[in-house]
């Protein structure tokens, strides 16, 4: 396979020279380098790699440039690579095409000239960016899954696989756009009768249908924890989570994270977050959990993966807990921090179509698979915003169906301000789901005005869901409080005029994150109160860990 791609462009011949130097010594033995002297030279060298199915991992383009800015030339050229990194290469006079770039070309990174040494200022930009890049776009040919497109169970592969950051190829079997070498692998796998979704392993082994469990064990994650007992076990590896796992584990505490799909949480499947401190580009949900999940385990954080919590006994000064396959683990303190999951649609026959053109979440496996397709977005917050932007790059069309009067009122003003800008995005208002169809997928949808009751069927194949949130905290009941909804109840919110409930058996209050039950705590979205913010939940679960060493003190 060719090298990817990395496409420098600068008018100035000593600069092209420079950078493509630096860029050469340290990434040859992976990508070609390509330089250019001008926007439309650049363009000429992207057509002839889009002729040529040649990957572009980076574009690095110097902003001003006679004939097309670099700001121009990055408009253009995301239409011919859309998966592509974005790095602008100023100089400090140009502040406002920077906050142009982020705004609206929706650049990955900039960087200042001079870039010396490139040891401190370019390479560790550029590793990164590199490294997110094929994490998430480059097929990797040591597994592939192949099966249909429309199947629930080859998607639940592909996301489980993705959400874990494990590289892998997909294969629709009903594609015809596949190389000879491909052609004959399923051809061959047809003659054996194979059950689809089928994994094929790099060692030569296949799994046939596997359940994510089987799938885990086999790609190297963890399922079952290495010593039973711990200072801290930690359920869920959202943002709360990961927090709590680096502060805790960076203090000396023995730390267990236990997370039953993938790192990241409801916030790792977001393809872009842009209002997150200190990242004025933006990052995706998946680079945020990978870059948490590094930290995490260089202090040494155990992560179980896909393991659930099903129950929880408290045995004197020891929390013990149950996971799915029926083991235990114990430990001093635990920390809740399960987050939610979107709410259901109740619309007749879309449970059948779950996975089959109907998704909860942002999906972005099947974002690819959405080229030149109708796309349809339920909801008008922040995460149904994000990934409609996201689909705009691949789908023909993307609707938004909202049920308010608008989005002012549940969506950050920057996400309506791009939305607004992006042509192929439409914002349908006073609008409900009355019906969808399909056999073996979905086909269309019929769409409901709440104010005129009039329906209408439209052509649809995608439908993504981000309705509500709800906790997932029914293994608790019981054992902890919760509010109507399923929140955790916590801190000075356990009082009832003013008064703690007999079952609460100490002489002191409950800690801020502190729940019913001494010793367990809570952070994120779970918590009954919180605020539904991704830097909410990191702040929750690094104040959860002071409270967390107090109570040990209290207990030792």
């Amino acid at each position: 396979m060719a090298k990817p791609v990395l496409l420098v462009v600068d008018d100035d011949a000593d600069v092209l020279k420079a950078i493509e130097h630096d860029l050469r010594g340290r990434f040859a033995d992976r990508y070609r380098i390509m330089g250019a002297h001008s926007g439309a030279e650049a363009l000429e060298a992207l057509e002839h790699c889009r002729a040529h199915h040649q990957m572009v991992a980076l574009l690095l383009v110097d902003q001003r440039m006679p004939g097309m800015s670099g700001m121009e030339f990055i408009r253009t050229a995301s239409t011919l690579f859309p998966d592509s990194k974005r790095v602008l290469l100023t100089a400090y006079s140009d502040p406002e095409a920077v906050i142009s770039g982020l705004n609206e070309a929706r650049l990955h990174y900039y960087l200042m000239k001079p870039w010396d040494p490139p040891e401190e200022k370019l390479f560790p930009v550029i590793e990164d960016l590199l490294f997110d890049w094929q994490t998430e776009h480059r097929p990797y040919e040591g597994i592939r899954v192949i099966g249909h497109r429309w199947s629930a169970t080859s998607h639940e592969v592909k996301d489980f696989l993705s959400r874990n950051q494990v590289p892998f190829r997909w294969l629709d079997i009903e594609s015809a756009h596949h190389d000879r070498h491909d052609r004959q692998l399923m051809q061959s796998i047809r003659n054996d009768d194979a059950c689809f979704p089928l994994v094929m392993l790099p060692d030569g082994s296949r799994l046939s249908q596997p359940s994510m469990s089987d799938l885990a064990d086999k790609i190297g994650l963890h399922t079952r924890n290495e010593t039973p007992f711990y200072d801290l076990v930690i359920l869920g590896a959202g943002p709360a989570g990961l927090a709590a796992a680096v502060y805790g584990a960076s203090e000396g505490l023995s730390t267990l994270m236990i997370e039953q799909e993938a790192p990241g949480g409801q916030a790792g499947t977001s393809s872009r977050i842009e209002n997150y401190l200190g990242f004025p580009t933006g990052l995706s949900g998946g680079e945020l959990a990978r870059r948490a999940v590094t930290q995490a385990r260089r202090f040494g954080v155990e992560i179980l993966t896909p393991q659930q919590a099903t129950a929880l006994q408290i045995k004197d000064q020891y929390r013990v807990v149950t996971l799915g396959d029926g083991s235990e683990v114990s430990c001093h303190t635990l920390l809740i921090a399960t987050g939610v999951s979107y709410r259901r649609l109740d619309v007749p026959s879309l449970d059948r179509l779950t996975g089959a053109g109907v998704y909860y979440g942002a999906a972005m496996t099947e974002a690819m698979s959405c080229r030149d397709d109708d796309v349809y977005v339920v909801g008008g917050a922040n995460s149904a915003g994000q990934a409609s932007i996201y689909f705009s790059k691949y789908a023909r069309t993307v609707t938004m169906l909202v049920r308010a009067d608008g989005l002012e009122k549940s969506m950050s003003s920057y996400l309506i301000d791009e939305i607004k800008a992006i042509p192929n995005i439409s914002v349908r208002t006073f609008t409900e789901i009355n019906e969808v169809h399909g056999e073996s997928n979905l086909e269309a949808i019929t769409l409901k005005n709440a104010q005129t009751g009039e329906t209408e069927k439209v052509r649809a194949t995608a439908l993504f869901i981000f309705i509500g949130a709800a906790p997932r905290t029914d293994w608790l009941e019981g054992v902890v409080t919760r509010d109507p909804n399923g929140f955790i109840v916590s801190g000075n919110d356990l009082k009832t005029d003013g008064k703690m409930p007999a079952s609460w058996p100490l002489d002191r209050e409950p800690f801020l994150l502190e729940t019913s039950v001494p010793g367990v705590f809570v952070a994120g979205d779970a918590r009954h109160g919180s605020v539904k913010r991704v830097a909410s939940g990191v702040g929750e679960g690094a104040i959860a860990v002071q409270f967390i060493h107090q109570y040990l003190s209290s207990i030792r």
